[in-house]
């Protein structure tokens, strides 16, 4: 494989093998770089917003996750006393987009999808079981330092990409700061075949309650019924055993939607919640991109969809410039326009998502009900209020910084 435009890729989910099929397309040769042995399953994220079909669809992605995932036209903010505050139906958006609706799929499923198309091409080389240590760069190329069983070794290439998550070591090694703060509550996750729609619940809900809010996600299953997913919040002070536990899982879920019977659980698993922004997003020929680069609450589902986005702007950025066609100044762009729209709109809605839900104050609450009722009633702002959540807003965005 030729090394003298060859970019290394750090993170084999699927930001990275995104921004790796991406410059393999336009003839980039690529080598992508995993810790893991395998493909990781994570189950946190899954919804996907009509840009990023958009995005993944010149590369037959979209059409195979139409194939197994679950298309959601209708979503609903509800608050636990008042019931349903407002019912948005995407279809909206029908003249913005070919895909007015949000697309449920878990992440691990999307990752063998783009996994596959990589795998296709000639140009990529995908390494698993490999741990970078270190990067580092002069002026003519970047090299990421490889832990591996074997030993140590060094991979060179003209350009180096951390796609290697929320801890990444590629921003570490390049001494990136990143700006913002950890949530003090966590966030448990539980699934279940329960099928909430009988209780009125659209397959994507947020439930408004001071004590204990809940984010709802209906998921394909293999089993075919769908599985249900409900995250709720955890206090700072519980430990993970306790929220864990049995019969604190079914406490939370029964206080969620009351039913004679106990659930039966298929996953739980509990996390912290950042909401943090690289200070860069390119230092030289080294570049950042996904969760390496921002972090956010899943409130509103912009945190992998944001990463998509950052590895289709970054391809086709770095894709010209790999080939002689462009100056590397265009990456600046790169940086200008991802971590403008991350803070503008990613952070922005994902905190005010939360807040929202978990709002104690009953006169700004009702003061923020009445602002939404009044949007759902009016189709001008109801469009608007949709193009702002769905994140075509945030992409038309991008499209204009310069």
């Amino acid at each position: 494989m030729n090394r003298s435009n060859r970019v290394i890729v750090v993170g084999a989910g699927p930001v990275g093998l995104l921004v790796a099929l991406a410059l393999a397309r336009q003839d980039v040769p690529v080598v992508v770089l995993e810790s893991a042995p395998a493909l990781t399953h994570d189950l946190r994220a899954g919804t996907f917003h009509p840009p990023s079909l958009e995005m993944m669809a010149p590369y037959g992605i979209t059409d195979e996750m139409h194939r197994i995932g679950l298309p959601v036209r209708h979503w609903q903010l509800r608050d636990r006393r008042e019931g349903v505050i407002a019912q948005w139906d995407l279809d909206l958006l029908r003249d913005e987009t070919p895909y007015p609706y949000r697309l449920h799929l878990e992440q691990h499923r999307l990752t063998p999808i783009i996994h596959d198309k990589v795998r296709a091409m000639a140009n990529v080389e995908v390494r698993f079981g490999g741990t970078v240590i270190g990067v580092d760069q002069d002026g003519e190329r970047a090299w990421a330092e490889v832990e591996t069983a074997a030993g140590r070794e060094r991979v060179e290439g003209a350009w180096l990409v951390g796609c290697d998550g929320g801890r990444s070591a590629v921003r570490k090694s390049l001494r990136v700061e990143m700006d913002g703060f950890t949530w003090p509550e966590r966030f448990v996750v539980v699934s279940t075949r329960y099928d909430f729609a009988s209780h009125g619940i659209t397959p994507n809900a947020y439930v408004a309650d001071p004590d204990q809010w809940a984010a709802v996600f209906k998921m394909p299953d293999e089993a075919g019924a769908g599985l249900w997913r409900v995250a709720f919040p955890v206090p700072p002070d519980e430990a993970d055993e306790v929220t864990l536990a049995p019969d604190e899982i079914e406490r939370r879920m029964q206080y969620f939607v009351p039913r004679p019977e106990r659930y039966e659980i298929r996953y739980k698993s509990i996390y912290k919640v950042h909401q943090r922004v690289a200070q860069a997003f390119r230092r030289g020929r080294c570049l950042l991109a996904g969760d390496a680069a921002h972090l956010n609450n899943p409130l509103g589902a912009f945190g992998l969809n944001g990463g998509i986005h950052d590895a289709i702007n970054l391809a086709g950025k770095l894709g010209p410039v790999c080939r002689g066609e462009a100056d590397a100044a265009l990456l600046d762009r790169y940086e200008r326009q991802r971590r403008t729209v991350n803070i503008e709109y990613v952070q922005e809605g994902s905190i005010r998502n939360l807040q929202l839900l978990a709002e104690r104050d009953p006169a700004a609450r009702r003061r923020r009900f009445d602002e939404i009722r009044r949007a759902h009633a009016d189709p001008a702002l109801a469009k608007a209020f949709l193009l702002r959540s769905s994140m075509i807003a945030a992409v038309r965005r991008e499209r204009g910084i310069e």
